[in-house]
Parts: C-alpha cells; structure tokens; sequence
C-alpha cells in the first residue's frame, strides 16, 4: 500500500517532471526563434512567361527582389533595364539614403534562378552576383530554402507547373498575381500549399502602399469613426484582357482595406474605362475603376471614405513616386521575408481565392449586359 509520503513524493516527482518538460520545450523554442533570427534565408527566383513567350527583363525579379540580395551589378543593370529603372537602381534601390535603412535585408540572399528561356536566367545572374542558374525546378528546390516566382505581365497560366516542385517540398513561396489563370487555377495552388504545409503568400504591390498602411490605421482605431467605403482607381487604359492581370490591382486594395466577404459584382466598360461595383451583404458597396481618365500619370488613387474624413492617397510620398514605388516593394519583399521569419502567412488563403473570383465575376457581368454575378457562380 502507498504511504502518504510516498504518494507525495510521487506526486511532486511527477509535477516536477512535467514543468520540466515544459521549460524545456519553451528552451526549444527559444533556440528555434533565436536559430530563424540567425539564419540566413536562401531565396530561389523564378521567372514566369507570357504565354510561353520569356519576360527578359522581368520588373517582378529584377525590381521585386533585390532587396533579399546583397549586391547588385550595377554595370549590368545599366548596360540591359531601360533609362528609368537604371535611375531608380541608383537613386532609390541601392541609395542608402533612400532605401528606408532596410534594404538590402541582413538574412537573406538570392542564391538561384530558373528561367525556362536559359539565357534569361544567365542574365539575370550576372546582375546579382554569387546566383547560380538552376538547371531545373526539381533541382533548385533541393538547395533553397524558399522561392519568389515573379509575373510582370502574364496571365499565370504556367504558375501551378512552376512553383509545385516547391509546394510539394513544403517550401515557403511567394507567387506572382494573378496568382492562378482561373478560379480553379488559384485553387489548385492554394490546396497544393495546405496539403504540404507550404506557406504561401500572393499579393499585389497596391497593398503595401504607404497610403495603404495610414488607411488601416485609420480604419482600426477609428479615429474618424467607421469606414464607409472604398473607391480604389488603376490609371491606364481598359481592355478585357488586360483586367486579368491589371484589374487585379485594384480588386486587391479593396480586398485588403474592406476584407473578404464580397457577394456580387457587376461591371461596365466603355471605351478606355471599365467600372466595377462589389458588393457584400452587410455594408456599403466598394468601387474599382480601371482606366479612369482624370488619374493620367499618377498611376493608381484610392479614397476611403470614412464618417467624418475622405483619405485619398497614390503610391507617391510627398508627391515622390519613385520614393512611394521603392517603399511599397520593399514592403512587399519585407512581408515575405517575414512569413519566412515566423511561418505566419501574410494573407488568407480565402481572400486569396476571392480575389480571383471577384474578376472572374466581373468580367462574366460585362460580357452579360452587367448583371449583377454573384461570386458563387464563379465559384462552382
């Protein structure tokens, strides 16, 4: 029979051990917090195409990623980007005085680049010294321990076959909008990601605008009471096919300022124009203006209206595009170099999804005389 003795002595043995497992998986996340702050992030790029046409100077790789990579080449940068990106390398990117004492990041570094098109890749790594050119997918993901696949202008048509090898090695991943073709296409890559536990971040750069970050601020803490709702305008010239890929921009700021949960949409374009109203269940409609003339040159605006206050604001800072085009890249950069960081996905994968679905429903409301499409038909 157990004394009372024992049995305390039992008891405090097993209390003792058990608060000795707990410090000691508290220690083993504290080595692993202080192991991820140390350790140096090999990023692998990859280069989409255009309907298996190469972007050579791709702006989602070249411009996207160079704030992961220590150096740059600015011989080369100047001997192939044209005149302006020339300037915004050495005036912004690389200028200390205007890289937000951010760029380059201490723990990360571009170690290898796929390109379908070979001298593509070649060139690229001539810009950014110590990158090696993968010879195949399979092959870099093997030896990164993430990847940036960059898309400056294409359809994402070939994204799912690109980035699974990394997906399915549970690989950290950055992917390009749009980020699939279709609603079926994003699907399939967001479903990729979770049945391997890849983390996985898609965005467009309209979401880390300086102007962005004030809008939410403002929204969170309502200092100018509730948010009403959103008006947000991309500059440039309407077509069909280009609301794919551009329209996107938009569509993503009024995802990230009024967050999911958009019903329908319906569109009408005439001319150079397109206008888009969403619309939800329990708020005010958002409006997306692709092609709205009176924004020449500035490229993109964005109002929110608040209750007592209209926040309005374009890329630029202090009227200095450049400046405002610098930070929200690097904003970007820095929102995956901090999921790399954490684990901790910037956005949700159902926004993701419902940012694909909102043009789709556009676009199906044009081409039926606007009618207003529920995010359900697109959905199925």
């Amino acid at each position: 029979m157990t004394t009372r003795r024992e049995w305390l002595t039992t008891t405090a043995g097993i209390a003792g051990a058990g608060l000795l497992t707990a410090a000691n998986a508290q220690a083993q996340e504290e080595k692993k917090e202080q192991a991820a702050a140390g350790k140096v992030f090999r990023i692998g790029v990859i280069s989409a195409s255009i309907e298996g046409k190469p972007q050579r100077t791709n702006g989602h790789t070249w411009h996207f990623c160079h704030p992961f990579h220590p150096q740059v080449n600015q011989d080369v940068i100047k001997k192939t980007l044209d005149p302006g990106s020339v300037r915004v390398f050495e005036q912004f990117f690389r200028n200390p005085a205007n890289n937000f004492d951010l760029m380059p990041f201490p723990n990360t570094r571009l170690t290898q680049v796929y390109d379908a098109d070979r001298p593509c890749a070649e060139l690229y790594a001539s810009a950014f010294p110590g990158v090696a050119v993968a010879d195949s997918l399979e092959k870099m993901v093997q030896e990164v321990d993430a990847v940036w696949l960059g898309d400056a202008s294409g359809t994402g048509s070939d994204h799912y076959d690109l980035i699974a090898p990394a997906l399915e090695k549970g690989l950290p991943c950055f992917v390009d909008k749009p980020i699939g073709k279709t609603v079926a296409g994003t699907r399939k890559i967001l479903e990729l990601a979770k049945k391997h536990n890849a983390k996985l971040m898609s965005s467009s750069l309209f979401r880390h605008q300086w102007g962005t970050a004030e809008a939410l601020r403002l929204k969170n803490n309502k200092e100018f009471g509730e948010m009403q709702f959103v008006q947000a305008c991309q500059a440039g010239g309407w077509t069909l096919p280009s609301w794919f890929i551009y329209g996107q921009h938009p569509v993503w700021m009024v995802e990230t300022l009024c967050g999911p949960g958009v019903e329908s949409v319906s569109m009408y374009a005439r001319e150079n124009a397109c206008h888009a109203l969403l619309t939800y269940p329990d708020r005010n409609p958002a409006e997306v203006w692709y092609g709205r003339p009176d924004i020449v040159g500035l490229y993109c605006e964005t109002s929110v209206h608040f209750q007592k206050k209209k926040h309005t604001w374009t890329p630029a800072i202090d009227g200095n595009y450049w400046l405002g085009h610098s930070y929200q890249m690097m904003q970007m950069a820095n929102a995956f170099r901090r999921m790399l960081e954490t684990g901790i996905e910037p956005v949700p994968h159902a926004e993701i999804l419902e940012v694909t679905a909102i043009i789709h429903a556009a676009a199906k409301s044009l081409n039926e005389k606007s009618r207003l499409v529920t995010l359900a038909e697109v959905m199925e």
